[in-house]
């Protein structure tokens, strides 16, 4: 039960702070106090034998993991080789109390005994200033205290202060519960608090999943996929970052390492769209007003397309150099360079996102003109840049192109905007749908490469890209068109990786990609069932399900011979196209009962 880090992880959280959790049961990736903050548990990106909170078996030999049935809590299960076993369960409380819902910045672990008479070891090795330095202990009655920078932790526990100081073996004979969090005082014992937290965070995950609205097949993965959606939203503002790690290779040794604790305007379309086609119509409203709210505090609404959790415009980046990175492959990153680039999709992404407001009657408040007034100085902005140079969706860093995908956001974006004139009966709407025709015709002309019967990349280009995937789902063109057809053939021959879909087949700034990535393969099972491929489209979707980690968790990346993950994990990417293809191609509840 060694070796190097892996993607094989849980995650627990509280929709505030969130942990990753190994199959040896040790907390090896926890930022606090929030999503994006000072990983207090680091070990998933370093070498060094800290940065970690682990519960270790004598003599341990095996060890299987899973989530309790619709439940953000983890059970690992550690076996000896003499029969001996333990039980942890792991969870971030989350429930409603006295009229608001209760999410602590709080680790529980409760520690049982499963079989025989085990001997076990606790080993809390916090880090500050990613890996730089190392709390301060100082011990009281029945807590550890653990005295860093900003924040101060403490460590209250029902079992042996010395055994875990001294990181002692001890024989398990009773529960032990073991609660980390902020330097406060637990008013009650910790076994009782722990129980009673443990039944109201299980009890809220349950009632939470018994409102969505799930498909026929497929009904597990979906959950999963929702839950941990759920988890990556940070929910003080309503922000969902793209994942909650940093600096998770793409590939190995690739130096593709980036902090993705972030929220990228893109990614709005489509968790806005999974979402809502599970009715999780809480989580959507408060994104779909921090989307909102960020384009209207937005200078001149000019958009960029990362901000932080709490719409922090400024994400400089730098490099963590305590860190060795993960398997030792850095640099390890903090802030996102991409932030101060120019992406002309995101106007897209936003009004294809902020539609919602005005036409779903479970939000507490649909939208009106007023809002359409700030969404029409976005629109301003798509029509101005429709056809000028950007770092397209992929956010390349060393060139700027007028990418086809992003001339289509902007006409997405015009689009839309034309229909909201219309609905609401303003003056300009025949002036916002002569703008939208006019950039759609520009891009049916100059993305579209008739020597190669496709849409291409860029303006007047040859490369494949798979964003052009879906120029169907935002309106552009039916699947059934012959341009689209071709489109997807050129594309199969020049992405498809066996039975996934790489991004792009042109060298970027590190070279030429190696590695598939998720959300391009769902886009291309959902084009599949798009143009009538039902069956193929059912098949390389179970192949990816089959891809999923033990527990039912996707990274951003996947290797297309090894079958191995990379990327930042969970990426929120992913879990959103498991929701959406899976929403494509079950079934019917009507046909299949």
């Amino acid at each position: 039960m060694s070796g190097e880090p892996n993607l094989e992880l849980a995650v627990i959280g509280n929709c505030s702070i969130a942990s990753l959790i190994d199959l040896r049961g040790r907390h090896v990736f926890t930022c606090l106090p929030r999503l994006d903050g000072d990983p207090v548990f680091c070990r998933l990106l370093d070498r060094e034998d800290s940065g970690f909170f682990d519960v270790e078996l004598a003599g341990a030999i095996t060890s299987s993991q899973q989530y309790l049935r619709n439940t953000a809590v983890v059970e690992t299960r550690l076996e000896a080789a003499d029969g001996a076993a333990v039980r942890i369960l792991d969870f971030c409380p989350r429930f409603r109390q006295f009229d608001r819902m209760f999410r602590p910045t709080m680790l529980v672990r409760i520690v049982e005994v499963a079989a025989g008479r085990p001997r076990i070891r606790v080993r809390l090795r916090p880090k500050l200033r990613y890996g730089e330095g190392a709390y301060t202990v100082r011990r009281g009655s029945h807590h550890v205290r653990y005295l860093g920078d900003a924040l101060d932790l403490r460590l209250t526990t029902d079992a042996s202060l010395d055994y875990i100081l001294e990181e002692r073996w001890f024989a398990l004979e009773n529960p032990v519960t073991l609660v980390l969090g902020p330097d406060e005082s637990i008013a009650e014992s910790v076994g009782g608090l722990g129980a009673r937290f443990l039944a109201s965070t299980t009890d809220y995950w349950r009632d939470w999943v018994r409102t969505l609205a799930v498909p026929f097949e497929w009904q597990e993965p979906v959950i999963r996929a929702a839950i941990t959606l759920k988890l990556c939203s940070y929910e003080d503002t309503g922000a969902i970052v793209a994942a909650l790690t940093t600096s998770i290779p793409e590939a190995p040794g690739s130096e593709r390492n980036w902090d993705y604790r972030f929220c990228w305007l893109r990614d709005s379309l489509f968790t806005v769209k999974a979402l809502n086609r599970l009715g999780a119509t809480r989580t959507m409203e408060a994104y779909l007003r921090f989307i909102v709210n960020i384009a209207a505090g937005t200078e001149g609404y000019a958009l960029q397309p990362l901000y932080g959790i709490s719409g922090e415009s400024v994400v400089d980046e730098s490099k963590a150099a305590a860190l060795a990175g993960y398997r030792g492959m850095g640099p390890v990153r903090v802030g996102n360079a991409a932030w101060r680039q120019q992406q002309n999709d995101a106007y897209g992404a936003v009004v294809l996102s902020a539609m919602q407001a005005f036409f779903d009657e479970r939000l507490r408040e649909k939208a009106g003109v007023d809002a359409l007034r700030q969404l029409t100085v976005l629109g301003e902005h798509a029509w101005a840049l429709h056809d000028t140079p950007d770092a397209g969706l992929w956010e390349f860093r060393t060139r700027s192109e007028v990418h086809t995908f992003s001339s289509a956001m902007c006409w997405a974006a015009l689009d839309r905007i034309a229909q909201l004139h219309e609905h609401f009966r303003e003056p300009d709407a025949a002036m916002w749908r002569t703008r939208a025709d006019t950039v759609r015709g520009r891009v049916l002309e100059r993305g579209w490469n008739a020597a190669l019967g496709s849409f291409v990349d860029v303006f007047d280009g040859s490369g494949a890209d798979a964003s052009l995937l879906l120029l169907p789902e935002i309106g552009l063109i039916p699947h059934t068109d012959p341009r689209f057809l071709g489109t997807l053939g050129f594309l199969e021959r020049r992405l498809r990786r066996g039975s996934f879909f790489a991004r792009y087949d042109r060298a970027d700034d590190f070279g030429a990609p190696t590695v598939a990535f998720n959300l391009c393969t769902f886009w291309y099972i959902n084009a599949l069932a798009g143009v009538g491929r039902q069956e193929e489209a059912r098949g390389l979707f179970e192949a990816m399900l089959a891809r999923c980690n033990h527990v039912g968790l996707l990274s951003e990346d996947i290797d297309p011979e090894s079958g191995e993950l990379w990327g930042n994990f969970p990426q929120t990417y992913s879990m959103v196209g498991i929701i959406n293809a899976a929403m494509r191609l079950s079934k019917s509840w009507e046909a299949a009962l």
